[in-house]
């Protein structure tokens, strides 16, 4: 492959994410450019943060040179692929591994992005200090400078497992209600921060059996004015009464108070009544940006909708599939009624692949995201709200005051999926693994290093750090506690999936 290289630097559309991680830009950008020097290759620098799809127009389409982009933080997807989509030249993904600053969150939604439009590209990553240290990272490093591409080890992909006849026949069942009535999802605004990878579009959704019906976020506003102060004052008793643990006007957030929650209750509210309204079964909500200055996060309206035990409820979680992700509404619909088929708990939880780390012989994952975790995680009883615990969403993401949806995930086995797309067919990948309880100090040590206000689910996924970093299409994936990965491989590939089964 021909030098020079140019190195790029995806970054978030805030500037408040991109100025706590400039720092560490600096360095990796440095550590990136000695590696490449060691390997005997030439590169250059390409323009400042990425912080807009213009701007990747402007600064990245012109290149006919390699390229390689630097993630060093969250980033969003459009501010690679606006400027490298319908290009061939050789790219190369290059991330840190920290949950801190979760560069690999931002590779794994730029590549899934990627990958839905066929762009090939490769992946690479780190933890180490001294990047040319690291003999894995150098040997990937070197394979694409050489050859502008990586061959990956696809071990891990396989088909899915054998059906038995018990698991076929529920799988069946399901799909048949599904045929008879496709899911309907509310799409609360578009996808989130340029995750292209989880709009699939009402044509891809057809061809799955569901389907869509789009409102603009600025409803939430129109029907929360409707909604009634005596409802939200039941609401508010409701959570209360119900064991959530709310840390209002602490020290460090004095201005997260009562009130802020009362408001994320009328959100609450007001999707509930446009869910009734138009007979939805589930919920796609856009949850950043759009009304970030208007409203409070909708973290909190979010986990009570993914939990059975909620103000007004039928008895019945409504999925709801934070930022807008279809992608992640679709498994968790079709774990949701396979669960309900099979007489377990219905409850599917939503979270960021956010970091990982070897821990007594296993690979752990920390699943750890700002929305869309149920109260049945923290607690494994459906009637009520005991562990859930509500913090103040960091103000510098979020300007208006709101809590999050928090606990810790309890042990037990768990099945996972995600949908994506491959060039535009749709793929199901599905998993086993175990949530696992870690000592407190551990974990106090992980949540502080990640992000302490979040829902977090430490799970043995049954993959390691490579297996993920290669094959997973997305930062997202669905959760759910019990054994439905038979049932789930069969009702995926009868719905028109193409079904992997990942496992190291």
């Amino acid at each position: 492959m021909s030098d020079p290289i140019a190195i790029f630097r995806p970054g978030d559309y805030r500037s408040a994410p991109n100025a706590l991680a400039l720092p560490l830009l600096e360095k990796a950008n440095a550590q990136l450019e000695r590696a490449l020097t060691r390997l005997g290759r030439r590169s250059y620098r390409v323009a400042p943060f990425i912080t807009r799809p213009d701007e990747a127009v402007t600064h990245l389409r012109p290149i006919q040179d390699p390229m390689i982009g630097l993630f060093t933080h969250w980033v969003y997807g459009p501010h690679t692929v606006d400027g490298v989509i319908g290009k061939t030249n050789p790219l190369l993904m290059m991330s840190n591994f920290s949950g801190v600053f979760p560069g690999l969150v931002g590779l794994l939604n730029t590549g899934a992005c990627l990958q839905a439009e066929g762009r090939a590209h490769a992946r690479a990553w780190t933890d180490a200090d001294d990047w040319t240290q690291d003999p894995f990272m150098m040997a990937r490093l070197d394979e694409w400078c050489r050859t502008g591409r990586i061959v990956d080890d696809t071990s891990a992909v396989k088909p899915p497992p054998p059906v038995s006849a018990a698991a076929a026949a529920i799988a069946d069942r399901v799909h048949a209600e599904l045929h008879e009535n496709w899911p309907l999802v509310l799409m609360l605004g578009d996808t989130s921060m340029g995750m292209t990878n989880g709009y699939f579009g009402a044509r891809t959704l057809h061809q799955v059996g569901f389907l869509e019906h789009k409102v603009d976020q600025a409803w939430i506003l129109d029907y929360g004015r409707r909604v009634s102060d005596r409802r939200i004052e039941d609401a508010f008793r409701f959570v209360v009464d119900r064991g959530v643990t709310f840390h209002w006007e602490t020290a460090a957030a004095p201005d997260f108070t009562e009130a802020s929650t009362r408001e994320q209750l009328r959100d609450y509210l007001a999707v509930l009544d446009l869910v009734q309204e138009f007979g939805a079964d589930c919920i796609g909500w856009q949850y950043q940006l759009g009304l970030i200055h208007e409203r409070p996060p909708s973290d909190f309206a979010e986990g009570l909708f993914n939990s059975t035990c909620r103000p007004e409820s039928n008895g019945d979680t409504v999925v709801d599939a934070t930022e807008a992700d279809q992608g992640n509404v679709i498994p968790m619909e079709l774990m949701k009624r396979l669960l309900l088929a099979k007489g377990l708990h219905q409850s599917v939880a939503f979270h960021d692949v956010r970091w990982g780390f070897e821990y007594e012989g296993r690979y752990l994952w920390v699943l750890l995201n700002s929305g869309s975790a149920g109260a049945f995680a923290f607690n494994h009883e459906p009637d009520t709200l005991r562990g859930v615990h509500s913090w103040r969403q960091p103000a510098q993401y979020f300007p208006t005051p709101g809590g999050s949806f928090a606990g810790e995930s309890l042990p037990g086995s768990v099945t996972w999926a995600r949908a994506w797309l491959d060039n535009g067919r749709p793929v199901m990948d599905i998993g086993a693994g175990e949530v696992v309880r870690l000592p407190r100090g551990k974990l106090a040590d992980v949540w502080a290093g990640t992000t302490p206000e979040w829902p977090i689910m430490i799970t043995d996924m049954g993959l390691g750090r490579t297996t993920m970093m290669t094959h997973f299409m997305s930062n997202h994936v669905a959760v759910c506690y019990g054994d439905i990965l038979e049932e789930l491989a069969a009702l995926s590939a009868a719905l028109g999936f193409h079904v992997r089964y990942l496992k190291d």
